[in-house]
Order: structure tokens, then C-alpha cells, then sequence
């Protein structure tokens, strides 16, 4: 007895330390249990024999029950040890909790069978049957769990859909499958239900995946024109994947419009609510600005002679160009004739109005929103446009690349005038070319200054970089 009190307490505080010196919180749940079970087990080999109990009681306590207790838990600690990560808090890929659990019963049902060889023999056949009728939906669930684990359909962290459920797994155990929908919901698959079901795993082979939505376009504009102004408009989509453009396709013709499917790859399936709904956004956008329409459900009975109804223009307020520097100089009716050769465009936010580098030919003046400059080479804005600025002069006026990015920051109605438009206001009034390049060069100069000051800066950052780091080399840091 002295003995087993002995071993007991020593299996105690050495299960206690190593939960004390692990972050793993799996191995601290399992040494938790030892450590209880070595209490129990000690606790029984020092009082067991000071119980008034009946004399076969306490033989079958003392030989049976306490043993079992104390291999259950040495089995116990010696798999939470041997199978999981000492230093990180997380369960081994290998070695899933359903699969230590079923080694951990299954290296008990052979202790046990050992410990009871007479009572087991004379039990068998009876406990079978019982445990088979009365565990037949948990045996189940187990056996799935483990076919499961060993045909690894899906891992910790994958987004899978199993019985028209889509969720994140957030766990296996040997019962069932949990998953973590979009929503937030809790969804508890039993593993049973889920081996007879089809499961679609979204993140194997790889996590990027390709979605796609479908938009109509009007008959009276050519496929190639819509094309290219959807493909344009998601060059700029920060939700969706860098690796492989957009596609877009002809998908149907339909009783009021063409029907375009847009294919597009999306790097994970967690934001593809997101994606889809900037893609739709940016198309939505993109159409508007070309004046391709998206038809209405409706049928209109049209006439051969007709031609077609021609699109309403918006209304530009006639007093937008007077609050506009670049164009103040001029006269009411000089503005007028700027303004006539405008046409309304409008951009999402986040959207780029213009890239740096890119070939560009028009001006824009901002009627509503907010939009950011940027500069290729610095860091942050450089700039912030409101309502009345003008952005892409210098392209339309001399036909440069576009000097610095613009990204709308807020949705954007803007008034875009393109260079055969201005053209034709300067050859009817001269002059006007005057007034407007003077302005023109003063907002050049600020840009250049923008850029000396970046220079610099970066020129003394790197400058200090290269010399901490020839001094670290040289002493050998």
C-alpha cells in the first residue's frame, strides 16, 4: 500500500509540473485528467482498506478498479506527450483529437484486458451485444470520424460545404464535424450523416477558387465594346486575385438583353461575397461611363425608322467650370462651349480614375466625391481632389502619359473632356489656350516639388540604410 502511495503521488507532481511548463492546451487538458486520476488513485491505496466496506467489494476495488484507474491515466499522459507539440498551442495534423482519443481506448481496452482476464471472458459475449445495440449511432459516428481522418477529405481550417451546409471546419472530434458558417453560426455535422453525404472542399487542391456573375448589356452595343469595358473596370479590383485576369463571355442571348458571364479567380473562398459584389459594382460602373445600358426586364415594341432611342445626357450644372481654376480665366460663354463637349462619367470608390504611365487623353473635373494622388516610388497621398479640382490635364493637352494614379475614394461623378472636344473649342477661340496652359504650368510645378521632396527623402533613407549596414558587416553583427 505504502508503495502505490508512493507512485501515485510521484505520477501527481509530475503530471502538475509538465502542465505548468507547457502553452499547449490540448497536452494541459490531458495532464489535467492524469493528475486527477493519480489524486483518485492515491487516494484509494492510502483509505481503502480503513472503509467499512464488504470484504469482496473492497478486493474488487483494490485490484481491479484502482489499477485500471491508474493505467487509464499513465496512458493518458503518455499519448498527450508523445503526440503533441511541447511548444505550440495546437494539435498536431497526424494526430487529430478523434485519433488519440480512439488509441488512448484503444490501448485502455488492452490494459483492461489484461487486468481482467476471467471477468472480461465471462462478460464478452453478454456486454457485446448490449454495448452493440446501445452504441450503435456512437460506434458509427466513430468509425466515420476515423475513415474520416484517414482519408483526410478536409482539414482544420478549410472551407468545405457537407449536406448543403458551407462553413469553415473548426474541429473534428469523434462524433462529429464542426463547422463555422459566414454568418457566425455554430453547424454540428455527425460524422455518421456526413459519410453519407457529398462534401465539395473549396480550399483543396488549392485555395483559390474562380466564380463568376452574369450581367446584360444592350443588343445596340457590340460584344467587343462590352468586353473590354469589363475587363477594364476590374483591373483595379483589389478582392480578386492577381494571378489570372478576369474572362468575360457571352453566356446568352436573352428576350431584352445580351447576357454576359463574367469569370473571375478569387485567392481564398472566405471573401467571395466581397468579391462578387465589387465585381458587380465595377461592372455597373464601367457600363455607365461607356453609355451601355442595362436593359430592364421589359419588351419595347420599336419601329425600323426609329433607330433606336438615344440616351438622355445628364445635366452638368452650367456654373461647374467657373469654380474650377483652370478654367476661370475664361468667359460664360468659353465655359459654355467646354462644358458642350463634356460628358458625364462616373467611378466606384476604389476605383482608379487614371494610372500612372498609362496613355490618356482627356481631363476630368470632379462634380461630386473625393479621390487620392499617388505617385509611383512614395508612400501615402501626395494629394486629395474635391469637388471642383481637375485631374489629367497635362493628357489632354499635350497627349503625356498620365504623371500620377487617381483613385476615387468616395463614388465620383466626374465631367470628362477629351481632347478632339477641347480641340475644337480652341480652334473657335485661340486664346483660350493661354489661359489655361498658365494654369496648367503652376500645378505642374507643384507636382515636380512633390516629387523633388520624396526623392530626397528616400535618397537620405537609403543613404543611412547603407551605412548602418556596411557598419553591422563590419563588426560583424
Amino acid at each position: 500500500m505504502r508503495l502505490s502511495v508512493i507512485v501515485g503521488l510521484a505520477f501527481l507532481l509530475t503530471s502538475l509540473g509538465l502542465r505548468r511548463a507547457t502553452i499547449n492546451r490540448h497536452i494541459r487538458g490531458r495532464l489535467l485528467l492524469s493528475a486527477s486520476l493519480f489524486a483518485v488513485f492515491t487516494l484509494a491505496a492510502a483509505f481503502l482498506d480503513h472503509l467499512p466496506l464488504a470484504e469482496n467489494t473492497r478486493e474488487f476495488l483494490r485490484d481491479s478498479v484502482n489499477p485500471l484507474v491508474m493505467v487509464f491515466a499513465v496512458i493518458n499522459l503518455v499519448v498527450a506527450l508523445a503526440l503533441n507539440p511541447w511548444k505550440f498551442d495546437r494539435l498536431p495534423d497526424r494526430f487529430p483529437g478523434i485519433v488519440q482519443d480512439t488509441l488512448l481506448i484503444l490501448l485502455f481496452g488492452i490494459a483492461a484486458t489484461l487486468i481482467l482476464r476471467d471477468r472480461i471472458l465471462a462478460m464478452t459475449a453478454v456486454g457485446a451485444v448490449v454495448l452493440g445495440l446501445a452504441l450503435q449511432d456512437t460506434l458509427g459516428n466513430l468509425f466515420a470520424g476515423l475513415a474520416i481522418q484517414i482519408e483526410k477529405p478536409f482539414r482544420v481550417g478549410d472551407w468545405v460545404m457537407i449536406g448543403g451546409q458551407e462553413g469553415n471546419v473548426s474541429e473534428v472530434t469523434w462524433r462529429a464535424t464542426k463547422l463555422v458558417t459566414k454568418e457566425g453560426n455554430f453547424v454540428v455535422v455527425p460524422n455518421s450523416v456526413m459519410a453519407k453525404d457529398t462534401i465539395t472542399n473549396y480550399s483543396v487542391p488549392t485555395r483559390r477558387m474562380r466564380l463568376h456573375v452574369d450581367v446584360g448589356a444592350s443588343y445596340d452595343v457590340p460584344p467587343n465594346v462590352v468586353k473590354s469595358a469589363i475587363s477594364d473596370a476590374l483591373k483595379n479590383a483589389s478582392e480578386l486575385s492577381s494571378s489570372r485576369p478576369p474572362e468575360v463571355r457571352i453566356a446568352d442571348f436573352g428576350a431584352s438583353a445580351v447576357t454576359y458571364r463574367v469569370w473571375f479567380w478569387i485567392d481564398d473562398f472566405d471573401p467571395d461575397d466581397r468579391a462578387e459584389d465589387q465585381v458587380r459594382s465595377y461592372i455597373y460602373y464601367a457600363l455607365r461611363r461607356n453609355n451601355i445600358t442595362i436593359p430592364y426586364p421589359i419588351q419595347i415594341e420599336m419601329s425600323p425608322e426609329e433607330g433606336g432611342i438615344a440616351p438622355q445626357k445628364a445635366t452638368v450644372d452650367p456654373g461647374l467650370l467657373a469654380s474650377v481654376p483652370m478654367f476661370a480665366e475664361l468667359s460664360e460663354s468659353e465655359r459654355a462651349q467646354v462644358l458642350a463637349v463634356g460628358r458625364p462619367v462616373m467611378y466606384a470608390q476604389g476605383e482608379a480614375i487614371v494610372r500612372q504611365g498609362a496613355a490618356g487623353h482627356s481631363l476630368f473635373v470632379i462634380r461630386r466625391g473625393e479621390a487620392a494622388v499617388t505617385l509611383a516610388g512614395t508612400d501615402g497621398e501626395v494629394a486629395r481632389l474635391r469637388a471642383g479640382d481637375v485631374l489629367g490635364e497635362m493628357s489632354l493637352l499635350t497627349g503625356e502619359a498620365r504623371t500620377a494614379t487617381v483613385t476615387a475614394m468616395a463614388d465620383c461623378d466626374l465631367l470628362e473632356i477629351d481632347a478632339a472636344g477641347f480641340r475644337s473649342v480652341v480652334l473657335a477661340n485661340p486664346s483660350v489656350l493661354e489661359r489655361v496652359t498658365s494654369v496648367t504650368a503652376t500645378r505642374r510645378e507643384e507636382l515636380n516639388r512633390h516629387r523633388e521632396v520624396h526623392a530626397v527623402a528616400a535618397a537620405i533613407a537609403e543613404a543611412r540604410h547603407s551605412l548602418l549596414s556596411r557598419v553591422r558587416q563590419f563588426l560583424r553583427l
